[in-house]
């Protein structure tokens, strides 16, 4: 666990940005730097934002004032701490204040400045996730084969449990277009299990999970429980190590932007968009004529407004 005096070293110290050693980083950099590289629950991305936000006065608060601003209990700032490397809030609080003081000589506008941007360096952010996986991208054969195995299975089914289930949503509603029989299980629990069972015995081969932070207990027991039936796993996730990752047959790994309250899901939407991809791709002539009738049916029944 770090102490107040390593903190304040290990922050003097960050040069992120290919910075020059000799110059220093704005107040709120440093404190972001300082919370980076930590998978934080959107309840201390509050208290870590709060104290970005009004870093000269968060830095001297005591821990019931500081959980009161936030509206967290105090136990909910002990963890934040903790979570960061630190003994316990009055570690980090030692750290923070250093920090805090050379911002009272910095010019309020770039105060102001540091707030409005944190929006376009959560954006930053995912154009950095999205280089990542278009590196994942340079080998395609991986992706082409999940496709063809995931085109193959029917049913296909698609696993996605808590935050998980809007990913899991978005392709089970697409793949519907381009596959017979897509069933998606968004309920965990034994429900999972029957769904997954019915799904073996009806000669079903793969299921497609989604496992995105924070990562559920219930999403490993159903992927247990799917392998235990004999169906294959591929997995989507931002993991590369892990119980979700040695359980899965193949794993695809896209990182989540986390500078916000909430993650933001710009890679793990792209990788979704490829597997469907490949799915069309592995039987072009299904593909198509799923495609046509859909879209007569569509008109038939004036399913969406003109264009």
């Amino acid at each position: 666990m770090r102490s107040g005096q390593q903190a304040r070293a290990q922050a003097s110290a960050i040069t992120p940005g290919g910075r020059s050693p000799g110059a220093e980083p704005p107040p709120a950099g440093t404190v972001r730097d300082l919370f980076g590289g930590h998978r934080l629950s959107p309840a201390q991305r509050r208290i870590a934002q709060y104290i970005t936000d009004h870093l000269t006065e968060a830095a001297f608060l005591s821990i019931t004032d500081l959980a009161e601003r936030v509206g967290v209990s105090q136990p909910s700032v002990t963890r934040f701490a903790t979570s960061l490397g630190f003994n316990g809030y009055p570690a980090l609080r030692e750290a923070l204040q250093p920090i805090a003081l050379s911002a009272v000589a910095g010019a309020p506008e770039a105060r102001a400045e540091s707030r409005r941007n944190e929006l376009q360096a959560a954006v930053d952010a995912e154009i950095a996730n999205l280089e990542s996986l278009r590196r994942v991208f340079a080998d395609t054969d991986r992706i082409l084969d999940v496709g063809r195995e995931l085109a193959r299975s029917v049913p296909l089914t698609v696993l996605g449990l808590r935050i998980s289930v809007s990913l899991a949503e978005y392709f089970a509603y697409a793949a519907r277009r381009v596959h017979p029989d897509v069933r998606l299980v968004s309920r965990g629990g034994s429900v999972a299990y029957d769904a997954l069972l019915q799904s073996r015995e009806a000669g079903g081969t793969w299921v497609l999970a989604f496992a995105m932070p924070r990562h559920a207990k219930e999403t490993l027991a159903a992927v247990r429980a799917a392998r235990g039936t004999g169906l294959r796993v591929a997995l989507v996730t931002d993991l590369t190590l892990g119980p979700l990752v040695d359980e899965a047959d193949v794993t695809f790994t896209a990182p989540t932007g986390s500078r916000l309250v909430f993650d933001s899901y710009a890679a793990p939407g792209v990788l979704c968009a490829a597997l469907l991809q490949a799915m069309a791709d592995a039987d072009p002539e299904r593909t198509q004529l799923r495609l046509e009738k859909y879209e007569q049916a569509a008109e038939q029944h004036a399913f969406f407004l003109d264009d």
